[in-house]
């Protein structure tokens, strides 16, 4: 399988750009990676943490190092009485989830200098869930949601909106942290749910089941291994075989896939707003303010960015940025972010969509780390993506954005050869959070400094619980939700840089090698 050469170089802040290699094992017509004339590739799926940290056993500090609420090492949280600097995420404007709904109301900012009992910062699917399971719980105390830009309008807007519970990362992990990853996740799925029924949230809610599917050898094998795990633990699948494949999504491109009825896909941008507009109007959400500085003298102190600049004063403060928690000087060495970037063509033609036939809302997820993930949404769009960026900045390159918008072009017109000219209306770029094992943080930092993040691409589900689940940990609840979540082990270490970029070079190298060869 010739899937394209790649050269591994390096830059003078390490960051480097990563993309697609197409999981038929074709090479890519156009070159997508150069940043500073260099280049490296990592996959944008859920899968993606199988190679890209492949790393991890190379340098991750033996277990007792990872539970971070419980053994806290200097990389966790500053200093109580230091000053974190923040720098605001400054996401793109071109998603296309949320340029496709209806302009939101102005945001509401903050004027003025609180005190409160605590202070969730992001409003995207932790951050809503932990304040509204705040209130639920503590209906008395005041509460504040803090986003740098609007609600929903960070990573969980820019989710292509698979909603995971079942995935080859999950079979990965030992059985009893696989049912708890399972349980944890579904309850997830269950409170959205509950959501969008009590809501009444328009978010192209469909759980008639989306598919893992495969194209090349990789991704038959990796396939393979999910539906035998999924036997093992009696889960309902159904298996399609190429022409069931072309019969369903239109394209002959996919030799296999397996559909898990009841698995979720959603319009992310538009569930997440929804969620935002359902909160309880005791609970304070702030929009365009920033968190630009967390102190803590006795209580913790928010200084917020203008103009004019204000300060919040709180009892207890929740973390809800996932990736952005570096940038927040949390986790440093336990997370790190990787923009993915999406797009969405205009609405098809009439003429279009009886040309593409097959069911008309589908949602395929590669099962090859390198594949893309491919939806056809309700109001009759095709959603792509794959490629993404390694950086630190606050947003990816424009550059980026612009090889990504190629990227899916091409991967469109192989798909569908049948429909020449699709045209790209939007494309977009959005951080997820990493870590080095596929497990992700929760927990405390300091005293009255909760955070969760790290969740690799499956943040919707099991973003939502953690939320709910920090505001128990908060009050001081218990649940036997919340024991699984803390029994669940936390990131391993990661090497500062240098030593990262070389390690993730080293295995970039390895897997460009295999694929040359298989």
């Amino acid at each position: 399988m010739d899937r394209g050469r790649g050269r591994v170089g390096t830059s003078p802040d390490w960051n480097g750009v990563v993309g697609e290699i197409d999981e038929s094992g074709g090479r890519d017509a156009v070159d997508r990676w150069a940043l500073a004339g260099r280049r490296r590739r990592v996959p944008p799926n859920p899968e993606l943490s199988n190679w890209y940290v492949g790393l991890a056993p190379r340098f991750a500090r033996p277990a007792t190092w990872r539970r971070l609420d419980s053994a806290p090492t200097a990389d966790t949280h500053p200093k109580p009485s230091s000053v974190t600097t923040i720098h605001p995420p400054a996401d793109d404007s071109h998603c296309g989830w949320l340029e496709i709904l209806p302009a939101p109301a102005e945001p509401r900012r903050l004027a003025e200098d609180l005190e409160v009992d605590c202070a969730v910062v992001g409003a995207g699917f932790t951050g809503l869930a932990a304040a509204r399971r705040l209130h639920e719980l503590e209906p008395s105390s005041r509460i504040v949601v803090l986003d740098a830009q609007r609600a929903g309008f960070g990573a969980s807007g820019r989710s292509s909106g698979f909603v995971v519970d079942l995935a080859g990362f999950v079979a990965a992990k030992p059985p009893a942290e696989a049912e708890r990853f399972i349980r944890l996740s579904r309850a997830g799925i269950a409170a959205l749910r509950r959501q969008v029924e009590e809501h009444d949230i328009e978010c192209a809610w469909d759980d008639r089941g989306w598919l893992h599917v495969a194209a090349g050898e990789p991704g038959l094998q990796s396939l393979e291994r999910l539906e035998s795990w999924l036997d093992q633990r009696g889960e309902r699948f159904e298996r399609l075989d190429r022409p069931a494949m072309a019969s369903l999504c239109g394209s002959d491109f996919y030799r296999a896939g397996a559909r898990l009825p009841g698995s979720v896909l959603v319009q992310a941008g538009a569930l997440v707003r929804g969620l935002a507009g359902g909160l309880d109007p005791a609970v304070e959400l702030y929009e365009d303010s920033p968190v630009t500085s967390l102190t803590r003298a006795g209580a913790w102190h928010l200084g917020i960015g203008g103009p004019p600049s204000r300060t919040i004063r709180a009892r207890s403060v929740v973390l809800a940025t996932n990736a952005a928690l570096p940038a927040l000087g949390f986790l440093r060495n336990r997370i790190f972010p990787l923009f993915t970037f999406g797009s969405l063509t205009r609405p098809l033609s009439q003429e279009q969509q009886e040309q593409l036939g097959g069911e008309r809302e589908w949602g395929l997820l590669a099962q090859d780390p390198m594949g893309s993930s491919l939806r056809r949404t309700r109001d009759q769009r095709l959603l792509v993506r794959n490629s993404v960026v390694f950086t630190r900045a606050p947003r990816a390159p424009e550059a980026a954005r612009r090889r990504a918008a190629e990227a899916h072009r091409v991967a469109l017109a192989r798909r569908f050869p049948e429909l020449p000219g699709l045209e790209l209306e939007h494309t977009w770029g959005g951080a997820m959070g990493m870590s080095a094992d596929h497990n992700h943080f929760f927990g405390r930092l300091a005293p009255g400094l909760h955070a969760a993040g790290g969740y690799f691409g499956a943040g919707i589900a099991l973003g939502t619980v953690a939320g709910e689940l920090l505001a128990e940990l908060v009050t001081e609840r218990d649940s036997d939700l919340l024991r699984d979540m803390q029994a669940l082990p936390g990131p391993a270490w990661i090497p500062p840089e240098p030593f990262l970029g070389w390690g993730v070079r080293w295995r970039v190298g390895r897997l460009e090698a295999r694929a040359e060869h298989v």
